[in-house]
């Protein structure tokens, strides 16, 4: 199973709270799944998938010690796994996620020229975050 995308434009949820894009802040001196998903696609624009980016923040935030990588990324897909649909990035932080044609993600602040322009390019497939609440 994957939660890759091809030319796919993940806007911002309907209830997100967030006007622009905002930075997720650290809690308890332990970094949050937002901000390790922040970090990585934005330190890395185009860069990684969609399962390189969920596998990675796995790995950290469990503190497996990667031995048998393959074998292990194997494992924790053959599971159902949400896609960064779920992501906190776009239901609470206002980041758009952009998948190109390679599968690669970048993130987009909401009410940006960039945001703006992918998400109403009719030639990529429009999908939004999920919603908090029902």
């Amino acid at each position: 199973m994957t939660t890759n995308y091809r030319n796919v434009f993940i806007g911002v949820a309907p209830d997100c709270p967030a006007t622009s894009g905002e930075k997720p802040p650290t809690k308890n001196d332990k970094p949050t799944i937002a901000e390790l998903q922040y970090r990585m696609i934005a330190d890395a624009p185009y860069t990684l998938t969609s399962d390189d980016v969920l596998y990675a923040v796995h790995v950290e935030r469990s503190g497996l010690e990667q031995t048998r990588p393959t074998t292990d990324r194997v494992s924790f897909f053959a599971a159902d796994r949400a896609c960064l649909r779920a992501s906190p990035l776009g239901k609470r932080y206002g980041w758009g996620i952009h998948h190109d044609e390679n599968e690669r993600v970048a993130l987009l602040a909401v009410g940006t020229a960039e945001y703006d322009a992918l998400s109403s390019d009719p030639r990529i497939t429009q999908k939004s975050a999920m919603r908090s609440r029902r």
